[in-house]
Parts: C-alpha cells; sequence; structure tokens
C-alpha cells in the first residue's frame, strides 16, 4: 500500500503547485490555499500551498499530511518546494525538492534545472535498480517541468484567462526519476465556491502518458496509462493573465482520489508595462 501513499503524497504537490503565473502586468503577488485529500469520499489529509510571484519569479512551498485509514494508508508526510520564472507562456525551473516520509521509510529528492533542462539531479535512498525499467534518455531530460513547476498556468497568448483553449496543452514532466506528459483538453466549466473564491472554473482533462524512467509492465502504470477519469478545476484571477487549481480529481485503483481547496487566499500589486 506504500505506493498508494507515495502516489497521494505526489498528487498532492503536482495539484497544489498551481499557483501563480501572472503576465507582465503583475509585480508582486500571492496565493494560500488550504486543501482536502480525499479517497472515495473519505478524508485522508490535507496539503498548504504558499505561493509567491515577485515580477516574472515563482516560488511554492507544499507540506502534506496524510493519515492512516482502516489499515489501508500509512500516516505519511511530504514537503515540496520549486523555483524558477515564467518566461511568456513557458515555464523556467530553477530547483525543486520534495521530502516523504512514512513511518515505514522516507525519500528525498532535489534537482537543479537550467534553461528547461536538468543539471542535477539528487536522490537518497537511491532508487532500486530493475532490469526492466525503461532508461532515461539525456533528451528526456530537457525542455521539462518539475511536478510542482508542472502546474504554474500562464494563459496562452492574448486569449481571456478562462478561454476553453487555456486547456489545450501538454505538460513535460520529469520528478528526478521518470519522465511523463500530462495531456490536458477542455472538459467544461462549472461554479466553484469555497472561501475566498467564488466563481466559473475552467475544467481541464488529463491523460497521463509514460516516457521513460518506468517499468511498463506495472499494473498501476498501465492503469494510469489507460485512465480517463482524471481532471484539473482551473479559476483565472480576475485582473490577471493567471490560472490556479481548486479541484484535482484521479481516479485510482481503490476509488476516486479528490484534493480540493477548502478555503484560499490570494493578493499582490499590479503595475502594467507594454508587451514586447
Amino acid at each position: 500500500m506504500r505506493a498508494h501513499v507515495k502516489s497521494l503524497a505526489a498528487a498532492a504537490a503536482f495539484l497544489a503547485g498551481a499557483a501563480l503565473a501572472p503576465e507582465r502586468a503583475v509585480a508582486s503577488a500571492s496565493f494560500d490555499a488550504t486543501y482536502g485529500i480525499y479517497v472515495a469520499g473519505l478524508p485522508i489529509g490535507e496539503a498548504d500551498v504558499t505561493s509567491t510571484f515577485d515580477g516574472r519569479r515563482y516560488a511554492i512551498e507544499v507540506q502534506a499530511r496524510l493519515v492512516g485509514l482502516a489499515g489501508v494508508f500509512i500516516d505519511g508526510r511530504g514537503a515540496a518546494t520549486a523555483s524558477g520564472q515564467v518566461e511568456g507562456e513557458r515555464i523556467a525551473p530553477t530547483s525543486f525538492a520534495v521530502v516523504s516520509s512514512t513511518s515505514r521509510a522516507s525519500r528525498t529528492v532535489r534537482m537543479g534545472m537550467r534553461g528547461g533542462s536538468v543539471a542535477a539531479v539528487e536522490i537518497l535512498p537511491p532508487l532500486e535498480e530493475y532490469p526492466d525499467r525503461v532508461p532515461v534518455r539525456n533528451a528526456d531530460r530537457r525542455g521539462i517541468v518539475d511536478p510542482v513547476s508542472a502546474f504554474v498556468f500562464p494563459a496562452r497568448g492574448r486569449l481571456p484567462a478562462d478561454d476553453p483553449r487555456q486547456c489545450e496543452r501538454t505538460i513535460p514532466v520529469f520528478d528526478g526519476a521518470s519522465r511523463f506528459d500530462i495531456a490536458l483538453s477542455y472538459g467544461g466549466t462549472r461554479r466553484f465556491e469555497k472561501p475566498g473564491f467564488s466563481g466559473d472554473v475552467l475544467i481541464c482533462r488529463a491523460r497521463f502518458r509514460a516516457i521513460s524512467g518506468h517499468r511498463p509492465d506495472r499494473e498501476a502504470l498501465r492503469f494510469m496509462e489507460a485512465n480517463e477519469d482524471m481532471a484539473v478545476w482551473l479559476a483565472p484571477v480576475e485582473g490577471s493573465r493567471s490560472l490556479f487549481p481548486m479541484r484535482i480529481e484521479v481516479r485510482t485503483q481503490i476509488g476516486m482520489s479528490v484534493i480540493e481547496a477548502a478555503n484560499v487566499t490570494f493578493g499582490g500589486t499590479a503595475r502594467h508595462t507594454s508587451a514586447r
């Protein structure tokens, strides 16, 4: 069952990391949120997210806590950080780190990036070696984003922040050990209300595709690649060119996993500059 704990902790960091990605119009901004984590309708944890954006640079901190549930999940904690900058519609991360621990084991991953490519990776303790693991090529370490920075959503071109075409993108993710794509597509709109936010959200459907670093015959991997029941709900920030996640849904082998904002706080100081 340890795999379920790891996947949920990663999902918390991955989803909750979708913080702010305003255009040049925003000098500084912040986004804080607490997310509830649920499986099959049962609460199993929380994730706190603190995000800041200063000019084009961003920084994200995530703290996630999972609680034991009827012997199925192991109590666990995870913390993740990411930083980098937004270059137009492109995310250029510079650092990523995640620490996850349960009563049975812990692991730390640190990654440095430069120009959209991985410069250094440290994983402690090292991952187990398996002969069936698909090798990670040098090309798989280029043009990527880390799992937290993956959900920094710059608005596309001059499209309105709530335009359905904002969903149409593929995110190339490298977590230090494996490379995969998350392909998003428009799935509708819905009204969403929580303390700190009330309005319509974009629903982006998601598909998972493994590229390298994975073990292709694993049942969990085959399940995720065939999974058509995944989505992220994105809310436009009025007055800026940014989107942030209010809810994430992922069908797992033991039921629907949901990460949903319980409350949000955002703020910032705006200044307008001409686009070039």
